[in-house]
């Protein structure tokens, strides 16, 4: 809409985002139907035009009309006049599609490995000893050279780790089993809100997101983020992993001319609730020290208070629509909102804030020394693209069409923990099974040993026995005879003894008895 495609609102007079500033952050802020989405449309498109990349989450579904050119419709033309656009056209702009899951555009994924204990930690919800458990387990891993690809790496390693704490305890410290227990059965809660289709292969190369056309219109990267939003935790930590790795992987710049990619977080409430201290430090680290690295990052929530101070304070170009004053936290917001603008005399922030119509909005961005421009009263310019979604055929033939269209679509299942893991314990199983065997083999043949001997001892004790008896039957049987002898002597004897009595007696009284 103006030659250096930077006009992004009017009042009395036109408001530009200045290039060189535009890696200082932003915030665009308002209560639910302000706009907020429609302000988002217009800054994409016009970094894009700049030759710019564009990172975005699409929450509802209706961002996806960047793709395809703008209707004039009366609200968009009575816009246009009001606001004096005389080079005002429709176009569409160069979009690549992604999804976590793959439905609604390339499958964006990473690796357990590259999220890191720090994030996976928040994204499964443990508390710090928790935290120390899995640490220890990522670094058995990388001492070990096991690849963490997927969440099935991971539930092996940890039960790995479980059943040998003995193992690592002196090494890595301790390890408790409901800690690991706990852990695991996060990772199913996870499973069971699909967070499986995030951690597959092949990992997402985040040089994919710095591409221009033919035109040299920056790529506008939208991530289909309807389903992703069930799981906010997941959103949000996904989101964070993504700005880290652009934190990691970018050479540091310097002062460019325009940014390498403006990066847009909407919902970012979620990315600081409930978010540990550790963890909203490191957040900051990345905020304040990314713009180095060529990246500007713009918040888009409903409350300026969502924000921390300490990485509100980084956010230079703004822009706010209306807000609610109906709670005493909606007007300390509004308050606190206001005090946030350099100030201007003919603008009462803290009135008009709460009193801006859909479109409007008060507006302040950084110029080329990076300091902030009074605030003003403006309205947003219109897209030149398609407000609302377009159709599930046209988003298909887009993706066709995207130079990265097979990239990432096929998935990919290396040689990693899990089957190292497996494998190793099955052979320790296997060698169990066989010391066992071999043991049992050892205990039978010691019984068998014994009671060989047993019968040997049995065998000899029973030849003794016999000779013992047959010694024995020869004493008694000469005993027998001796006394069997003696008797019959004495029977002899005591016989013919009686009969010579008899004889006597008989002859003395034979002739008594005759």
């Amino acid at each position: 809409m103006d030659e250096n495609n930077t006009l992004i609102a009017k009042s009395g007079q036109e408001i530009h985002i200045v290039p060189q500033m535009a890696n200082r952050h932003g915030l665009i802020a308002g209560a639910t139907g302000t706009g907020k989405t429609v302000s988002l449309q217009v800054l994409a498109e016009s970094f894009s035009r700049q030759g710019v990349p564009v990172f975005l989450t699409d929450i509802k579904g209706d961002l996806s009309g960047i793709s395809k050119s703008g209707a004039s419709s009366p609200k968009i033309l009575e816009r246009v006049e009001k606001l004096g656009l005389t080079n005002y056209s429709n176009r569409d702009f160069p979009v690549c599609f992604f999804d976590v899951y793959g439905e609604k555009g390339h499958p964006l994924r990473t690796t357990v490995t590259e999220m890191g204990p720090l994030l996976l930690g928040r994204m499964l919800n443990l508390n710090e000893t928790q935290e120390g458990v899995l640490n220890i387990a990522f670094r058995i891993a990388d001492d070990n050279n096991l690849l963490l690809l997927d969440l099935k790496d991971l539930k092996t390693l940890l039960e790995y780790v479980g059943n040998n704490r003995e193992k690592f305890i002196t090494a890595y410290g301790n390890i408790s089993a409901a800690s690991v227990g706990t852990i695991q059965r996060n990772l199913l809660m996870l499973e069971d809100q699909d967070g499986d289709f995030f951690f597959r292969e092949p990992a997402f190369d985040i040089y994919d997101l710095m591409q221009t056309n033919s035109e040299g219109y920056g790529v506008i990267n939208i991530l289909s983020a309807e389903k992703l939003m069930h799981s906010p935790r997941l959103y949000s930590t996904f989101l964070l992993w993504l700005l880290s790795e652009l934190f990691e992987e970018l050479p540091e710049a310097g002062d460019l001319e325009k940014p390498k990619l403006v990066f847009f977080f909407d919902e970012a409430h979620l990315l600081f609730n409930e978010a540990p201290k550790v963890l909203l430090e490191k957040i900051e680290q990345v905020v304040r020290l990314i713009r180095s690295k060529g990246i500007g990052v713009y918040f888009i929530t409903q409350n300026p208070l969502d924000i921390p101070d300490d990485v509100l304070g980084q956010l230079g170009n703004r822009i706010q629509h209306a807000l609610r004053a109906f709670t005493p936290r909606d007007q300390k917001a509004v308050k606190a909102a206001a005090q946030t603008f350099r100030s201007n005399t003919t603008v009462n922030v803290e009135e008009v804030i709460t009193q801006l119509g859909v479109g409007e909005a008060l507006v302040s961005f950084l110029d080329g020394k990076g300091i902030p421009v009074p605030v003003e009263r403006a309205f947003i310019c219109p897209p030149s693209s398609q407000i609302g979604p377009v159709t599930d055929e046209e988003r298909k033939a887009t993706i066709r069409k995207s130079p990265i269209f097979g990239v990432y679509e096929r998935e990919l299942d290396r040689e990693s923990a899990f089957e190292i893991l497996t494998e190793r314990v099955q052979r320790e199983e296997n060698a169990r099974n066989e010391a066992e065997l071999a043991e049992k083999e050892a205990k039978e043949l010691v019984l068998q040993q014994k009671a060989e001997l047993a019968r040997e001892k049995a065998e000899a004790a029973r030849e003794r026995a016999e000779r013992r008896n047959k010694t024995n039957q020869g004493g008694i049987l000469e005993e027998i005879s001796r006394q069997t002898g003696k008797a019959i002597t004495r029977n002899i004897s005591n016989t013919i003894g009686r009969q010579i009595v008899r004889g006597l007696l008989g002859s003395i009284f034979g002739g008594k008895r005759s």
